[in-house]
């Protein structure tokens, strides 16, 4: 069994590996887009904070508020306070990255007031993701247990699959967070087209490399997790088996 263990270990790290070096590798193109378009300041001269109020203003939003937040890259849109958050390095920068960081997150916005699907489909699972990530692995293992201890495996084998579903939760929301982010880039990319924002070639496309740079983060984040998805699969059917050949 230690032999089967370390033989799954062995080949899921020579996968994970890969994905790990995707990971970091999207992560360095992100700050190194955004770096290299920071510099560079819009003809229009509006900033990230100015870009986000005018498109709230131009899709007819009004009830959502566009605050200074902390650090760097860290901008978000949170529905609950109704807030969308500019990290300081783009709240107040007019560069061409600054506002195309903004745009992506009143791209989220949009997804909100249209009803998107997968917008819609990711909020509903963050609770329950965060819910299962703490339960799934107690459960696999006391599943396991009672599959050891009793004399009918049924009980055990059921907490074990419930175990797999809530572990699998947050590769299904990571595959959920995908589509939800492409469209946002989509949906900024199209609305600063629209309203002048970005005037010349050297813009757009910059404002383009930095949104196609984040969109590969999730992209790498998605595959990681479906390796440790399977991993962990692996896992639960060694164990599994070997209850059922004793």
């Amino acid at each position: 069994m230690f032999t089967d263990l370390y033989l799954i270990y062995i080949i899921s790290g020579i996968i994970i590996l890969p994905c790990i070096i995707l990971s970091v590798w999207a992560s360095t193109k992100v700050h190194s887009a955004y770096a290299a378009f920071d510099k560079i300041p819009t003809s229009s001269d509006w900033t990230g904070s100015d870009a986000a109020r005018m498109l709230l203003e131009k899709n007819g939003i009004y009830d959502i508020n566009v605050v200074k937040g902390k650090g760097k890259l860290t901008d978000h849109f949170d529905p609950r306070k109704s807030i969308v958050s500019l990290s300081e390095s783009t709240y107040n920068s007019n560069s061409v990255a600054a506002v195309a960081v903004a745009a992506h997150e009143i791209g989220h916005v949009v997804q909100k007031k249209k009803g998107y699907l997968f917008y819609n489909l990711r909020t509903l699972l963050v609770p329950i993701t965060n819910f299962g990530s703490y339960l799934a692995l107690p459960l696999v293992i006391l599943g396991v247990i009672l599959g050891l201890t009793m004399a009918t495996s049924s009980a055990g084998n059921i907490l074990v699959f419930v175990g797999v579903c809530l572990y699998g939760l947050s590769t299904l929301f990571t595959l959920v967070t995908l589509p939800v982010e492409l469209n946002a880039s989509r949906r900024a990319k199209k609305m600063l087209a629209e309203t002048g924002v970005l005037q010349t070639e050297q813009e757009k496309k910059g404002a383009e490399k930095v949104l196609s740079a984040a969109a590969m983060t999730y992209v790498a984040a998605l595959l990681t997790s479906l390796v440790y998805f399977i991993r962990f699969l692996l896992y639960v059917f060694l164990l599994t088996g070997r209850n059922r050949n004793k």
